[in-house]
């Protein structure tokens, strides 16, 4: 897990190494243990090191190979790279280091473009071409790792942060009226290619873009995600269907154990996270380090899941570790949450993980995680209900979105009052090809767009905050790919996770699956009060704010009076969406 950074000029002005430099200073986190910066002519690139795999300087990046006439910068892991490396030696492939970034390298080398399709893991990276000066940049299929860029007639600039990017000077920071719309209605969801800044973008997952050296760009999605069935699979039995599952994940699980540092578990007690650990315990591994994060609970709304996460530990004798955490001391941290955004996001989920990664880096380097699973494998409650569905978007918007258009046009500013670009995009989703069912339309959308842009991209903001990598089995392709073409029927038995819940029963204690689905909030940004009321207030009150004139004030008055009758239909506060997408934009010195 790393940072990466790069610059093109499309004249023939050499690229200077300080604006590099200026944006490898913003991801030290992302790689506190080693840095490089690397030049050709109009063509630089640079890398944060946090090493997982071989630990030594010959895997130290950027990395070129003069032989190949080849060079690369990548963050991620491609856990298959051994079984990769053997088959490019039996090609005549030499190697001078130990570790997946070489092979990379030597694959595209062996197979050209196609050979995306051969990577196992969680990437993005920048290939570049000695000789004929053309660049390829390429992210993951579920868009683990991030890659965002800003681009002009004359030059090209991406970067794992969006952050780096602005450090980097340039960059349009207008609002994005179509992000802002996704923002305020899309439950915080901005799909690619936008982000809130005008001026700065993100590659979309299972994408590669080659960069000609006139400045041509060529956009390729390499992935798509299907769940029409197979003619091999239409007779498959649920116990067969079952074994498939059991087998695909504990192949994940397996996967993500290479390593050359010790990997532990981020263990919520929830069926996901305990279900990784069992897995784990089968494939042999002994003493995992195990940690879960818990807050106090409010009247009736439990704040923690200790009681499962305890059962599990206990079980299989993991090295545990619970971090109870008073909302007294989510406050002092919470600034730092949001600098370590690379977008705002309103999850309360983030702040748990900021504070639960400060805590794991202390004994681990790479964690597994059980982001993905819901999505995947129909955990929320919107699903049943679109299995026979008439209205699909509709259906899914009423549960989904945060508002209506009549009150987005309430909250922003008139120079914002467009089309309902959300709807638009939804529908456009819904009818693409690959998903005939409502249901599966709902997945397809919820796992290609709204993990990636949520769930994902917190963990990885929040991990690499504190130079954590983590890792997530649900989202192997593999698993992905036989997950969407399981019937939703199974999906969704037993109130959601139906097969998930049998496979697990081969695995873990059954109180852990026969429980109510958990949700823990942090109170505190749920019903704003004191502090965060006041933090909030202020936000939306400054100067900055009110130069900005982004939301109409009318509105800001009536979250602030009442901020809890203002609850979107996915219990988040709409006025913590706003104030923290104020304090985003400060933060950030936007």
């Amino acid at each position: 897990m790393c940072g990466i950074l790069g610059l093109i000029n499309f004249s023939d002005r050499p690229v200077a190494p300080e604006g590099l430099k200026a944006m490898s200073a913003t991801m030290i986190d992302r790689g506190p243990d080693g840095a490089g910066i690397y030049t050709q002519g109009r063509l630089g690139f640079g890398h944060r090191r946090l090493k997982v795999i071989d630990l030594t300087q010959s895997s130290q990046q950027p990395m070129v190979d003069s032989q190949l006439g080849l060079g690369i910068v990548f963050n991620g892991a491609i856990y298959n790279y051994k079984e990769l490396r053997k088959e490019l030696e039996q090609k005549g492939y030499t190697f001078f280091s130990h570790g997946d970034t070489e092979t990379i390298l030597k694959a595209y080398h062996a197979w050209g473009e196609q050979f995306i399709h051969r990577l196992n893991g969680m990437f993005a990276f920048a290939i570049w071409e000695r000789d004929s000066e053309r660049v390829l940049l390429a992210r993951d299929r579920l868009g683990i790792k991030p890659l965002y860029y800003s681009e002009s007639s004359t030059q090209f600039r991406f970067a794992s942060t969006l952050p780096a990017l602005l450090a980097g000077g340039g960059v349009s920071t207008d609002i994005d009226p179509i992000a802002l719309h996704h923002y305020l209605m899309f439950h915080a969801v901005v799909p690619a290619p936008y982000t809130l800044l005008a001026g700065v973008r993100k590659l979309e997952p299972g994408t590669m873009m080659v960069i000609e050296p006139t400045g041509e760009r060529r956009h390729h999605a390499y992935w798509q995600l299907s769940f029409d069935p197979r003619e091999d699979e239409k007779n498959l039995t649920e116990q067969d269907w079952e074994d498939r599952v059991y087998n695909g994940l504990r192949t994940a699980v397996r996967r993500r154990l290479v390593a050359d540092v010790s990997v532990g578990v981020l263990l919520s007690g929830g069926l996901d996270s305990s279900l990784i650990v069992g897995l784990l315990a089968a494939e042999g591994a002994t003493g995992l380090n195990t940690f879960s994060i818990g807050f106090e609970t409010v009247e009736e709304e439990k704040g923690d899941e200790f009681f499962y996460s305890d059962i599990i530990a206990k079980e299989f004798s993991t090295q545990h570790h619970k971090l109870p955490v008073d909302s007294n001391n989510v406050l002092p941290n919470l600034l730092n949450c949001i600098h370590a955004m690379s977008e705002p996001m309103v999850s309360h989920d983030a702040i748990g993980f900021y504070l639960l990664s400060k805590e794991v880096s202390k004994h681990v380097t790479v964690v597994q995680s059980g982001q993905g699973a819901d999505e995947i494998f129909a955990g929320y409650h919107w699903y049943p209900p679109m299995l026979n569905s008439h209205n699909p978007v509709m259906d899914y918007r009423n549960v989904f979105f945060d508002r209506e258009q009549e009150e987005f046009c309430r909250v922003v500013h008139s120079r914002f009052h467009q089309e309902d670009h959300s709807q638009r995009f939804v529908e456009k989703h819904f009818s693409q090809p690959g998903a005939s069912r409502a249901i599966d339309q709902a997945l397809r959308l919820d796992t290609t767009i709204m993990l990636v842009d949520d769930p994902v991209k917190r963990v990885d903001n929040m991990t690499m905050a504190w130079s954590l990598e983590a890792r997530v089995p649900f989202l192997d392709h593999e698993v992905v790919e036989l997950a969407a073409r399981v019937p939703a029927e199974m999906k969704i038995a037993q109130g959601g996770k139906g097969i998930l819940k049998e496979v697990a029963r081969r695995v873990i204690p059954h109180e852990v699956i026969d429980r109510p689905k958990g949700y823990f909030p942090v109170p505190a940004l749920k019903y704003l009060r004191g502090p965060y009321w006041e933090m909030v207030q202020d936000a939306l009150s400054s100067k900055a704010s009110q130069h900005r004139e982004l939301c109409q004030q009318a509105y800001v008055d009536e979250l602030l009076e009442r901020p809890d009758d203002h609850i979107t239909p996915l219990r988040g506060s709409k006025l913590w969406q706003l104030g923290l997408l104020e304090l985003w934009l400060q933060s950030h010195q936007i």
